[in-house]
């Protein structure tokens, strides 16, 4: 169907606010249940014509319950079906709605997690420790210190600038330009190399912020083309797109957790094989570059098929920014819509910035946990495989928070914002109890109970902020600047972690567990305040209030996007829920699909004579049953439109 268009007051057949006319005048039941089956599905609606939202608590359970249990068998349904067909499609399935669309965050998870396995490699005896550790005899301390700072700089760099090359050129060439950027920073590090060891190190650090820029376009890129082509750029949605849009991104996202896996399987399976098979030290120099390089290599060989895959594969993933830009009659960056976004948006940059942010102070002091109970464990051991079998075993607790996220998030009794709310609150729980307890909890006789909140704090924090930031900072702004809302909020995460580095640099472990409890209590807080809850909300409602909005007509909006459910608390005592108005929202949208279809007719009418102009344009007129097309035509009376009245002239005269 053709999209959304804007039409004032006086537009024949558009959303009429003068009140004179009404929409659903001498519709016939048969009618009415057409309309309905369109404008009010099943999913969201019950059988009275009542949105979810607007039920009672009790029967939100229900219904909810109800439509999760028929869902559920659906899926279980098709799942056999392919299974009995091919045993193994349900996997290609898997593989390619699921895997190929978070392949890049995958590939940097892979990387990005094996910068923080290796450096404890090159510290440890034997290797590189004169560079990597104090004194730091052969190589400047300032250089070796900066690994971590640079490579966080690159990927906000990256977060930003690419959030705004894909917001102005298109999600498939950011995609393109991401997986290039992080193919040849990989073989700036596998190759990376000096005269002198500082000279190693310098390149290693450069070659580590080259391809931080690629990862951070990441970020933006998978979020908004998962997101929009879960959606896809037409107007009607899908019962597919309404009940499983943040499972498809977020199953995405967590290939972040297997890339962190595969990582620290292959480190140890190659220091096995480079160290005579054994994991003590002391480690030769000559198995140290064999095992960090080796590593790098393999991923590079990924992300090389994944420029090519991007390349040729993908061409279609910028199909709904480039329909959003045509409506708004935009070609380069929007910048009105910049400015809109922040004007009625803005709090809602607080919520995503900063929980992102407060999170990433949590993600990063998830480590802390690890060093304190080994070194009670293992006394005087200097080996780096307990704290590698460790790390594996954490990130196997985090893969299992990754898909409970996936599967519940949404849940609409449970949905995002409950989801990042409740993780923030365990992390911070997880984290104050050892603080105030600490040598209590490092004490060989309670070491279990703090290894036990170490693993507890990393599943809350991906079934929870960890997922859900990654998701909202996308699906709560408007497609013409959704990569660049996504790309900010990401940089703020990264400052956190950038708080984290350096703050944990400079104050001892106790007071580290004094510090990191109450960023979780900050997330918190402004998730409440100021998140709106985007669970069970139809993406194609944000983006029709949106066009109201860019029309400077946001009071005359009344559709779901700005139900109470659907806002913030912030929102709500701005009294943005007072536009809400279901009866007269479903007469608005049979108006809006008039004009609809009156442009499809006018369309038909000019295409003898190749009048009619729709380069580049989509339509889908396959939504215009017979009796749609016949409640349009015995309903438009004195109102027809010029370009009807031409059709009805061309048709009688032949």
């Amino acid at each position: 169907m053709a999209e959304y268009r804007d039409y004032g007051p006086a537009a024949p057949h558009g959303p009429d606010m003068t009140g004179t006319h009404d929409p659903i005048h001498n519709m016939t039941p048969n009618e009415r249940q057409i309309f309905d089956y369109l404008l009010k599905p099943d999913d969201s609606y019950n059988e009275n014509g009542v949105y979810w939202g607007d039920m009672s608590w009790l029967e939100q359970i229900r219904f909810v319950m109800k439509g999760d249990a028929q869902e559920t068998k659906r899926e279980a349904s098709n799942v056999w079906a392919m299974f009995k067909k091919d045993p193994l499609s349900p996997v290609s399935y898997y593989f390619k709605n699921m895997v190929l669309p978070g392949a890049g965050l995958g590939l940097e998870g892979y990387v990005l997690f094996s910068i923080g396995n290796i450096k404890p490699l090159f510290q440890a005896k034997g290797s590189f420790p004169e560079c990597w550790k104090k004194p730091f005899s052969q190589c400047n301390e300032t250089w070796t210190q900066a690994v971590e700072y640079m490579e966080i700089s690159g990927i906000i760099v990256g977060q930003i600038l690419v959030g705004i090359l894909g917001d102005w050129l298109g999600r498939r060439w950011g995609l393109i330009q991401d997986a290039t950027i992080m193919f040849l920073g990989l073989l700036m590090l596998t190759a990376a190399w000096g005269v002198t060891l500082n000279g190693w190190v310098i390149c290693y650090v450069w070659s580590l912020f080259f391809y931080g820029i690629g990862v951070g376009g990441e970020y933006p890129m998978t979020a908004t083309s998962g997101m929009e082509n879960a959606v896809g750029s037409g107007k009607v949605s899908t019962k597919e797109d309404r009940l499983h849009r943040g499972r498809k991104v977020t199953s995405a996202f967590l290939m972040q957790g297997w890339g962190q896996f595969f990582n620290q399987v292959i480190l140890i399976l190659l220091l096995l094989i480079f160290h005579h098979g054994s994991g003590n030290p002391p480690y030769s120099k000559l198995a140290v570059q064999w095992t960090y390089r080796v590593s790098f290599a393999i991923p590079a060989v990924g992300t090389l098929w994944l420029v090519y895959y991007r390349t040729f594969k993908m061409k279609s993933a910028g199909k709904q920014l480039a329909a959003a830009k045509k409506k708004s009659k935009v070609t380069g960056y929007d910048t009105d819509s910049l400015k809109l976004t922040f004007t009625y948006f803005g709090p809602r940059m607080i919520a995503t910035a900063g929980a992102w942010f407060a999170n990433d102070v949590f993600f990063y002091g998830n480590k802390l946990f690890q060093s304190e109970f080994i070194s009670v464990i293992l006394p005087g051991d200097d080996s780096i495989m307990p704290g590698w079998l460790y790390n594996l075993i954490n990130v196997g607790v985090s893969l299992v928070g990754y898909y409970l996220a996936s599967f519940l998030i949404d849940n609409k009794l449970y949905g995002r914002k409950r989801m990042q709310m409740i993780g923030f609150l365990m992390d911070f729980i997880l984290f104050v109890v050892p603080a105030f307890n600490f040598e209590y909890y490092k004490s060989i006789g309670h070491v279990k109970e703090f290894q036990a909140m170490y693993f507890l704090s990393s599943f809350f924090n991906q079934f929870g902020p960890n997922a859900v930031t990654f998701l909202v900072a996308a699906e709560v702004y408007p497609t013409p600047i959704r990569a660049t809302a996504h790309g900010v909020s990401a940089a703020a995460g990264k400052m956190g972690a950038l708080l984290a580095s350096v703050l944990y640099s400079y104050i001892d472990p106790q007071m580290r567990f004094y510090v990191v409890p109450w960023f979780g209590l900050m997330g918190m807080l402004v998730t409440a305040l100021f998140l709106p809850d985007t669970t069970g909300l139809d993406l194609k409602e944000q983006e029709r209030r949106w066009q109201y909005i860019r029309a400077g007509r946001e009071s005359d909006y009344h559709g779901i996007a700005v139900h109470p459910k659907h806002l913030s608390w912030w929102e709500r005592w701005r009294g943005v829920g007072r536009y809400y108005d279901a009866e007269l929202d479903y007469r608005q949208k049979i108006e809006e699909m008039r004009a609809d279809w009156e442009a499809s007719e006018a369309r038909k009418a000019h295409e003898k004579g190749g009048a009619w102009d729709d380069e580049g344009d989509e339509h889908d007129d396959s939504v215009w049953s017979s009796d749609v097309s016949t409640f349009f035509e015995k309903t438009r009376g004195s109102g027809t439109s010029p370009v009807l009245k031409a059709k009805e002239k061309e048709d009688y005269s032949e």
